[in-house]
């Protein structure tokens, strides 16, 4: 199985041109399925059948995984099988026919422009506090994932110009345009406080945003730094990374953004994803036609 994951990997990465945090990603999602066949003493891969495939969606599912988490973890396993059928000469894949649990509809969690600018006031001028600064102006200005903030790197920001670029699958990219602040926030963070950051670094990073120890800021670091500046602010609800990137998509459509450029701000591949912000722009309709139509 590690092998045939290795080899996976490979195909992903020279045949499929992922981006690198897809390929992480696929990875990880093969990789638990090698943890749960482990556990249930299976090491062959070949012994695989769908009950297996059942099986393993379901535990997801007892475990509390989002059926959003559960639909990305059985396409990659597709992928995995597919590639192990068409490459590797397995006769089946055992994926075939299972459908896909329906998305539920979440309730969208998003701050309103008062108490983002509160949090955004919070932090001070200290190292810390520009880099604090930089990170969470760049998250709401850009309504970037997390694991696309995390993967930024110095080449990704363009700060003449004003505009962020997102690596994608298959070797596109999205370009996403940064207010005046934001691009303030990240030019202090930058030439003034991330080289304090690679004082104790024998080696250069070109990553974005760095911890004390001169490294790339994980997620679980970009998490505990919301969360505390939160904390700070005296805002009550619980804020992740996702809230930031709501409250984007939220103040985007209450102001006249149209859905199909939210869409390709946000990255998302379906438009579909995109919907859930529709129901913030139903006001505004009524205002630009109020506006705008001549028997109004």
């Amino acid at each position: 199985m590690e092998s045939c994951l290795a080899e996976f990997r490979g195909y992903l990465a020279e045949k499929k041109s992922l981006a690198k945090n897809s390929l992480l990603a696929y990875g990880r999602d093969v990789q638990d399925f090698h943890v749960f066949l482990q556990e249930k003493d299976i090491t062959n891969i070949r012994d695989v059948t769908k009950t297996e495939i059942v099986s393993y969606l379901l535990s997801l599912k007892n475990q509390g995984k989002s059926s959003a988490t559960i639909n990305r973890k059985l396409a990659s396993l597709r992928a995995f099988f597919q590639y192990l059928k068409s490459d590797k000469g397995f006769s089946q894949d055992p994926t075939e026919g299972i459908r896909s649990p329906k998305i539920e509809r979440r309730k969208v969690e998003y701050l309103t422009v008062e108490e983002v600018e509160k949090l955004l006031t919070i932090p001070d001028d200290s190292v810390k506090g520009r880099r604090d600064k930089a990170l969470l102006e760049v998250l709401y200005a850009s309504g970037m994932r997390v694991s696309e903030i995390a993967g930024a790197d110095l080449s990704n920001i363009n700060l003449r110009i004003g505009f962020i670029m997102i690596e994608e699958d298959f070797g596109k990219a999205r370009v996403i345009p940064l207010g005046r602040p934001a691009r303030a926030a990240l030019e202090s963070y930058i030439y003034e406080s991330r080289p304090s950051l690679l004082r104790n670094k024998e080696h250069e990073t070109q990553a974005l945003f760095l911890n004390y120890n001169g490294e790339r800021l994980t997620r679980q670091g970009i998490w505990k730094i919301i969360k505390e500046n939160a904390k700070a602010a005296n805002i009550d609800m619980k804020i992740t990374p996702q809230t930031l990137r709501n409250s984007f998509a939220v103040h985007m459509m209450q102001n006249g953004a149209d859905l199909k450029t939210l869409q390709e701000l946000l990255g998302h591949e379906d438009l579909t994803a995109t919907q859930i912000y529709l129901s913030f722009s139903k006001n505004r309709i009524k205002d630009v036609y109020d506006n705008t139509h001549p028997r109004a």
